[in-house]
Order: C-alpha cells, then structure tokens, then sequence
C-alpha cells in the first residue's frame, strides 16, 4: 500500500466514517479518521492526505473551520459533506477552499466516483515542467527549478498549487489570466469543481507575500477577469 492515495475521511458520525472508510479500502486508497475539527487539521498536517472528506457539522470546530486551516499547508483536494443542502454552506465551503461538494444522504460509489475523478488530475503546472530561468518582478524572484520563493531576500515558504499559481501569473506578467487560464495552467484541463477556489489560494498566496490586495505590490485583481501581475509604473 505504499503507493496507494492518501484519505482522510472526517465526520462525527461513526458509522457513516466506517462505511465511507471500508468502500475505500476496497478502492485501494489508505484511509485515515478524524471525528472533530481539530483532530482534522492535526491529522492533516501529519499525514499531508491526497484528498480530505470533510463534513461541515463537527465538534470543536466546523468543517469550515477546518477547511480554513487546512488549505494555510495543505493542497489536499476537500470534498465537503452536509446533511442540509443550504446555499450558505456550499458558498463557505468553497470560499474556504473546498473542491467539490455533496449532500447527505449519498451514494458512497458517488462519492468515491468524483474522488478518482480529481485525483486523475494531480496538482502540478504542466508548462512549469521543464527547466527554466527565474521569473523576477521587483522585490520578488520565483526560482523554478529549486522550487523555492524569496521576497527581498527572504525566503518564503509556499504550497504546491501557491507556487504554481505564482509561476503561472509570472510566466506571463503582462497579462490578465481568467480563472479559468489559471485552473488549466495549475490543476490541469481536466480539473473538475469550482473555480473560485483559485480566489482562496490568491489569498493564501498575497498573505504570505505580504501582499496588500487593496494596494498590490505583486498580484492586482483585474475586475470580471482574474488576476495578473502588477504592472510597473
């Protein structure tokens, strides 16, 4: 099993995690449980799960909550759960990062049927692939092939997708890229879910620039496009 994809399956009802569970043991995935929010983020960051299952109703704190954390180390594709099909929840859920939804009561084949369908698609930058120079911009240099990111000097630690969101911006720093162009450059064209999950990882990524959005250094909103570079003065 040391090949086998990394699940986290995460709801206060036993039950429902075991039957979740053995449907995708079958499947060949290794499974790990958690039953409160903060067991959730602890096992998270211990085990780096290539998906998280992650209902919204949980002690300690909320799925959420959860949700919120999680995505500050972790590019783990989150498919939340909810026993109520409210319009609030799902728009949390997928402001918070979540990939994908469901609503209880579902078929777990369902449920394993989108899993697979992300994980066919790993979170990698294709056009990042082969080796390139550093992309550069003012106060920021992104070195491709080290994988790594200083502002003025300093070194700053980003995830996965935040890198590959960052070099694809970079790649192209006189151009506005829609959601869209970033989920394709990023996630790939196979990507399946919503795409205001690249707003989440923007965020995440300026926090850790610090990158002011009402006053950009780096990244600047282009209103009912995306996002792209700043362009100098």
């Amino acid at each position: 099993m040391a090949d086998a994809l990394r699940v986290l399956v995460v709801d206060d009802e036993i039950p429902l995690t075991s039957v979740i569970s053995s449907y995708l043991v079958r499947e060949g995935f290794d499974v790990s449980l958690a039953h409160t929010g903060p067991d959730a983020v602890e096992v998270a960051r211990m085990q780096r799960p290539d998906l998280i299952v992650l209902d919204v109703m949980l002690p300690g704190f909320d799925g959420i909550e959860a949700c919120r954390l999680i995505r500050g180390f972790s590019d783990a594709y989150i498919i939340m759960l909810t026993a109520r099909d409210e319009e609030v929840d799902k728009i949390l859920g997928l402001t918070m990062g979540a990939d994908d939804y469901l609503v209880k009561p579902f078929s777990p084949r369902e449920l394993i049927a989108r899993a697979r369908a992300m994980l066919r698609r790993p979170r990698t930058s294709p056009a990042m692939s082969a080796p390139q120079e550093p992309l550069t911009m003012p106060g920021l240099v992104l070195d491709l092939q080290a994988r790594s990111t200083a502002v003025d000097g300093t070194v700053v630690e980003l995830t996965r997708t935040e890198f590959d969101l960052l070099a694809a911006l970079m790649s192209r720093p006189d151009t506005a890229l829609t959601r869209a162009q970033l989920i394709e450059a990023v996630w790939g064209p196979g990507w399946i879910g919503d795409e205001h999950v690249v707003d989440v990882h923007v965020g995440h990524l300026r926090t850790k620039l610090s990158d002011n959005a009402t006053a950009p250094r780096f990244i600047r909103t282009v209103r009912a496009v995306g996002y792209g570079l700043v362009i100098p003065a």
